[in-house]
């Protein structure tokens, strides 16, 4: 690992901040390197994104309750790795979140009280991931009824960070890490030998970790109602909505999912904040190869049983 040159590129992607950190043998090869892999981030907005009107995405929510469209295999494997994850999580992870009516929600100052559950309800009733009709041998999806919309928002970031890293170790970087506004992908070591470290985001200080994890090889992602929330009777509620109820969820502060893929730990981490600890933490549990870190509104921390933090 000696004599390597540590190169690194932070843009804009996906409407988020990525940083590209690599290992090469020389500045060319780094720098090539990372133009392939956003590159390929860059394909995979096109595909995902619900802001580009000819995105393969938009063309099915334009279509809702109408007729099956057309994508790519890609974008049909996606959704139908999306649907497994919603049946594992009972629905609390669900990509026609899109179809959520917004209205009622505003998380700032201003917002004082909860919506009525009645009228919280409605706001969702589009949304229901088994209204997705995939036909995977004609490569088409339906949504069901008008109005549907989905939306890749909580998995996209985490698919496009694992698909970065494949990039890169076939342009022969051996060590790297993709980190897709906090969806974070790492591999091989550092240049001391020594595994790639993350540190664990303190809630309500930001920038402060209060631990520490050896993640070389793996992916972590962290949803936290820290920087969008709203304070109501003194108790905190996330901006996540439970896409069931359609009210936000509370109780829990940060939840960080750790495991080999960014795009898995990606969809995992919102509906274990949705779930809440107990049923969250018992389907982690259940998981090969997942681990999962919860910090509550009281500033405890609760984990998996195959996590070791380091403080």
């Amino acid at each position: 690992m000696q004599n390597l040159v540590s190169c690194k590129r932070i843009l804009k992607l996906m409407g988020n901040r990525f940083e590209f950190t690599v290992l090469a043998e020389d500045e060319q090869q780094g720098q090539d390197a990372i133009d392939s892999a956003i590159n390929e981030v860059i394909r995979i907005e096109e595909l995902l994104s619900t802001f580009k009107e000819t995105s393969e995405t938009n063309l099915i929510n334009q279509n809702a309750g109408s007729m099956p469209i057309k994508v790519s295999t890609e974008v049909i494997e996606l959704i139908l790795r999306s649907q497994k994850i919603s049946e594992i999580t009972q629905g609390a992870f669900d990509i026609t979140y899109g179809s959520l009516d917004k209205s009622l929600w505003n998380f700032d100052v201003k917002m004082t009280a909860l919506p009525d559950p009645d009228l919280a309800l409605q706001s969702v009733h589009l949304i229901n991931y088994k209204n997705v009709i995939v036909d995977p041998e004609n490569n088409t999806v339906q949504l069901k009824n008008p109005g549907m919309r989905i939306g890749f928002g909580g998995i996209g970031k985490g698919y496009a960070a694992d698909r970065a890293k494949i990039i890169l170790k076939n342009a022969g970087i051996r060590s790297g890490i993709v980190n897709a506004a906090g969806d974070l992908i790492t591999w091989g070591k550092q240049p001391n030998e020594k595994p790639w470290t993350i540190g664990i985001a303190d809630p309500d200080k930001k920038g402060h970790p209060f631990s520490s994890l050896n993640v070389s090889d793996m992916a972590i992602a962290t949803s936290g109602n820290y920087e969008k929330f709203a304070t109501i009777n003194g108790k905190r509620y996330s901006h996540t909505i439970n896409p069931r109820t359609g009210m936000p969820v509370h109780g829990i502060k940060s939840v960080s999912v750790i495991c080999p893929s960014a795009e898995l730990a990606d969809a995992l981490a919102t509906p274990v904040t949705v779930m809440g600890r107990e049923i969250g933490l018992d389907l982690i549990n259940q998981l090969t190869n997942v681990a999962c870190i919860i910090v509550d509104e009281n500033n405890h921390v609760h984990t998996t049983n195959n996590i070791h933090l380091k403080n």
